[in-house]
């Protein structure tokens, strides 16, 4: 037997998942996060879960683990002591940012406390030209003075960012190699080599992250390999990256800024893969875990990518799936602002102490609080029966905190929290698809993470959506995600041109340039050719925009042929994201780009045979359960999961309650197995 394993650390659980590559057999486990080391919790979960099944370390021989360690260290302000050393005069720029901002009018705004203090941000007297040209030549023994000082002055780590390396890295890699010389236990990050790309403050952020973050996660990546190791697996084991692809460990060292936001990236690769095997092609997702709930809208099978993701208000540009978060989750904390309105999130009680009801030493009213007082969850147990719940304790908090001061009952304290959570979520939604130009009715939400089954169906009501979907394991979907991503690197290269055809040579040499260099790394992983896969895109613009839009190339190379066919597909692009085209307007090109993929071996879920609608064998009892539709606690059936068969359908009211999450099935709704398990729940109309 050989098994897969997938490994996502949450906020407030740590979500494992183990398959069966012989059998198609899928084994789940869910242990609270262990936050001061995240490593703690993987390591237990692995170690359970075999043991659980009667596994043997040396049966596994693939693990993946998607990682939070590069994104708290950023949120928490607890990276290296950084050093920048960038081009004179522009010692500032990570201070100054943009003159963009959130509110345009806001006048008292303020930026973020930059990551790196100004007394170890450092100049060099050198100058590269746009076009790569050496305008004044970099004085080494300047170089060599700086690094020094730095040294002196405490840093773990360098940025090294100057103006238009992108086009020609020499003096970056001059400054680089004095580091290393004169400091080779430091962490350096050069940005030709971390973003070789246009807009220096985007270059400029991206790398100082990237160093900021790296000597901690390499600490980590270290320690997890080592703990692989120590449990007796013979492998290498694989990162998941913000982009949705995985990464080798090594890899991870030189590369953590790209291992940033991973965890909601390998929820949306999960949920593409489930709805693919159902047939459902136009989804948004629905991640909800305990800190906060991440949406992301997947068109055609395809998810979104974008490089205008930020960080602790940072930009980060590098590939990443296109998520929206927004601080709701099962462990968001309610809370009454001064002028008396009671408010939901964005502060989580994370896993320690963790919602009241937990009974950790949590003293602060939750979302998961609330359902547990309304009855939606389980007031006794969850985790199948490994955690108990103190329903009492809950509800005086309730009351005592948020009703007695808002002059109202618990109940109605409770629902308020409910109500305010799911506008929250609401508002996350309509951000990724009524204001890219997408009608939310036209999709399919999946719910997934632990408290996702629970708000969704009412959520997507708010919007006018008809139909959820809950995976088979919602609550760990994350974790299987992991296990059907591909091993992934993407390379770009700043190029500005027309698009036109006397350029065809040009642009086909700039694509061959990252394709040669994308084989060669998949070389290195040692991918066979047959799972070897190169998808090239260009980010192009009308002439005069400052900004562009990323295209895919369906073709090998550029030819006068095929010009004007993909030409077009950026007008398309640009009426579909803009409202407009201009088809007389001169199209440039701006950065090619090339994604190299290691098709990795997929999980080949089981089918069940369709059996009839009566799901009353799966009914393990009965409790009221507060329904917003009823207005009161409503006598409602309570399934358990595990003994739902496909083709069964379930009709609300009623709670479905399964080790990994729990699902609310409002009146009026019906919940239908498919033939993978997955359940999907529709408004029925009168």
């Amino acid at each position: 037997m050989s098994y897969k394993i997938g490994v996502d650390v949450g906020g407030t659980f740590t979500d494992v998942c183990m398959f069966n590559q012989d059998t198609g057999e899928v084994n789940v486990y869910k242990l609270p996060s262990t936050p001061w080391d995240p490593s703690e919790a993987i390591g237990n979960g692995v170690k359970e879960i075999l043991e659980l099944h009667g596994v043997s370390p040396a049966a596994v021989s693939n693990l993946v683990h998607g990682t939070t360690v590069a994104t708290n260290a950023t949120l928490e302000r607890k990276g290296a002591k950084t050093a920048i050393i960038t081009t004179k005069g522009f010692r500032d720029l990570i201070e100054l940012a943009r003159q963009t901002r959130a509110s345009l009018y806001d006048t008292q705004v303020e930026k973020p406390i930059p990551i790196i203090y100004r007394k170890m941000r450092k100049e060099v007297d050198e100058r590269i030209m746009a076009d790569g040209t050496v305008f004044k030549a970099l004085d080494t023994a300047e170089v060599e003075r700086l690094v020094d000082e730095l040294k002196e002055a405490g840093a773990e780590a360098y940025a090294v960012c100057l103006l238009h390396s992108y086009i020609n890295p020499e003096h970056e890699k001059q400054i680089k190699e004095i580091i290393l010389q004169r400091h080779p236990e430091a962490y350096v990050s050069v940005s030709s080599e971390v973003l070789p790309e246009i807009r220096e403050y985007e270059r400029m952020t991206t790398t100082a992250l990237n160093s900021y973050i790296g000597p901690k996660v390499g600490i980590y990546a270290k320690q997890f390999k080592q703990r692989v190791k120590d449990m007796g697996m013979d492998l290498t084991p694989y990162i998941n990256q913000s982009n949705g692809g995985l990464m080798s460990i090594e890899t991870t060292f030189e590369n953590p800024i790209r291992t940033a936001l991973s965890g909601p990236a390998a929820g949306v690769s999960g949920a593409n893969y489930i709805t693919k095997l159902a047939g459902v092609k136009n989804i948004i997702t629905f991640d909800m875990g305990g800190t906060s709930t991440d949406v992301s809208l997947i068109e055609n099978y395809s998810p979104k990518l974008t490089t205008a993701k930020a960080i602790a208000e940072f930009p980060v540009k590098v590939p990443m799936t296109d998520v929206t978060a927004v601080g709701a989750g099962g462990g968001s904390i309610a809370w009454i602002d001064n002028g008396g309105m009671m408010k939901v999130g964005p502060e989580s009680a994370g896993a320690y102490p963790g919602p009241i009801a937990y009974s950790r030493g949590g003293d602060k009213p939750t979302v998961t609080d609330a359902n547990v007082v309304l009855h939606r969850l389980n007031p006794k147990v969850i985790l199948g029966g490994r955690m108990e719940i103190d329903e009492e304790a809950a509800y005086k908090a309730i009351e005592e905190k948020l009703a007695k001061p808002l002059g109202m009952s618990a109940l109605d304290a409770a629902r308020g929290i409910i109500t305010v959570v799911n506008s929250n979520m609401a508002r996350a939604i309509r951000v990724v698809s009524v204001e890219r130009g997408y009608d939310p009715r036209e999709f399919v939400v999946v719910a997934f993470g632990g408290a996702g089954a629970l708000h969704a169906v009412n959520v997507a009501k708010d919007l006018g959506i008809n139909k959820v979907m809950i995976p088979c394991n919602p609550g760990i979907l994350c974790a299987v995600g992991l296990l059907v991503s591909d091993i992934r690197s993407d390379y770009v290269k700043t190029s500005i041109a027309n698009f036109v055809p006397e350029n065809i040579d040009q642009m086909n040499e700039n694509f061959k340039e990252l394709t040669d260099k994308g084989d060669a790394w998949l070389d290195d992983e040692k991918i066979d050719e047959e799972h070897k896969v190169i998808i090239r895109h260009a980010d192009m613009r009308y002439y005069g925009q400052n900004f562009e839009l990323s295209i895919e190339i369906p073709y090998k190379e550029i030819t006068k042929d095929n010009i004007d066919e993909i030409r077009d597909l950026f007008h398309q692009a640009h009426k579909r994201e803009y409202g407009y085209c201009n088809e007389g307007a001169l199209v440039q090109i701006v950065n090619y780009r090339a994604t190299a993929l290691g098709k990795v071996q997929t999980i080949e879920l089981v089918e069940h045979p369709i059996e009839g609608p009566d799901a009353s064998a799966a009914v393990i009892g009965k409790r009221d359960v507060y329904f917003e539709e009823a207005g009161e606690y409503v006598d409602t059936n309570i399934y358990n999961r595990d003994l739902i068969k496909a083709g069964n359908e379930v009709q609300g009211p009623a709670i479905i309650e399964q080790m990994d999450s729990t699902i609310v099935v409002p009146p009026g709704h019906t919940a239908r197995a498919d033939r993978y398990l997955n359940l999907m729940i529709s408004y029925e109309a009168k």
